[in-house]
């Protein structure tokens, strides 16, 4: 009996150590993971090294997590042997506040850890959507030049000041950025925008889109408002009281007035083929003045 109650209390024993040794052990490879953030890419992991950021200096996949902590500002700069295509890693960079990543071949990239980023430059890229739900602390983003047509999460950045989305496919847009003061969206699909929430815009960039209507009653601070390009046919600009450069050539105008926009320095609106006559008050002088052989600016427009 004592034998057998001996050699039970040894295999309890060995069953607890093992099961000990393997918690041990799985905690400690656990650890060691944990110390590492994956750089599959190769170009994206020489940058680092070259400026230091990975500090074992060697092209192997992988750099220490804490390193990545350590950054608030990475620029990774486009070079003939340094294009970048996965920009998986980029979660360990916590601290993050700027990025730039111009001129790369990026499809793809997940910014959800980068909470405290206020700066993002990812022009001339292949990324087709962005996810900014996490970002709400972003003063500027540049996603210019790629092929991007959707943007999610873009009414959390509560605080954004200048969009640019130029040189894209986006073909809807809503903007519910109280904060926003520059849009720069040239050169899209746009047929439709919706603007009415974004009290604070100053400047606004719609050249060559597919816009016949625009609606521009909320925007009371608009200074400059460059629409050539569009299907526009008709626009009310009586609430835009401090616009000083508006840019509405080659569109589908009828009529044109811009007696209250008394602020007026820079005036383009020729190639506009179904419109003769801008309509101006008594004494308005606009010191910049582009129009078509067959267009006036009048007092009294029929």
């Amino acid at each position: 009996m004592a034998r057998n109650f001996i050699i039970k209390v040894v295999i309890t024993l060995s069953i607890l150590i093992t099961i000990l040794l393997t918690s041990c052990s799985s905690k400690e490879l656990d650890k060691a993971e944990d110390l590492y953030l994956d750089i599959p890419d190769s170009s994206f992991e020489a940058i680092l090294v070259d400026q230091g950021i990975d500090t074992d200096g060697t092209i192997n996949q992988k750099m220490l997590a804490k390193d990545a902590t350590q950054v608030d500002v990475l620029e990774l700069p486009y070079s003939s042997d340094r294009v970048i295509g996965d920009l998986s890693g980029i979660k360990g960079f916590v601290n993050l506040k700027k990025l730039i990543a111009t001129q790369h071949n990026i499809e793809n990239i997940d910014l959800s850890s980068n909470t405290i980023l206020d700066t993002i430059y990812l022009a001339g890229n292949y990324i087709s959507s962005i996810d900014i739900s996490n970002n709400t602390n972003l003063l500027l983003l540049d996603v210019q030049s790629n092929q991007l047509n959707a943007i999610v999460g873009l009414a959390k950045a509560t605080r954004l000041k200048n969009l640019n989305i130029s040189f894209n496919d986006m073909q809807e847009l809503i903007i519910q950025n109280a904060s926003l003061k520059t849009l720069l969206a040239s050169h899209n699909l746009l047929h439709t925008i919706d603007m009415g929430a974004a009290k604070s815009l100053k400047n606004i960039l719609l050249t060559s889109n597919e816009l016949v209507t625009l609606n521009l009653s909320s925007n009371t601070l608009l200074e400059t408002l460059l629409i050539s390009d569009n299907q526009i046919q008709s626009i009310d600009l009586e609430h835009n009281t401090q616009l000083t450069h508006l840019y509405i050539s080659s569109n589908s105008l009828t009529d044109l007035d811009v007696g209250n926009n008394q602020k007026l320095v820079d005036l383009k609106v020729d190639r506009n083929p179904y419109l003769s006559c801008i309509k101006i008050q008594n004494g308005q002088n606009i010191a910049n003045v582009s129009i078509s052989e067959n267009q006036a600016l009048n007092v009294h427009c029929e």
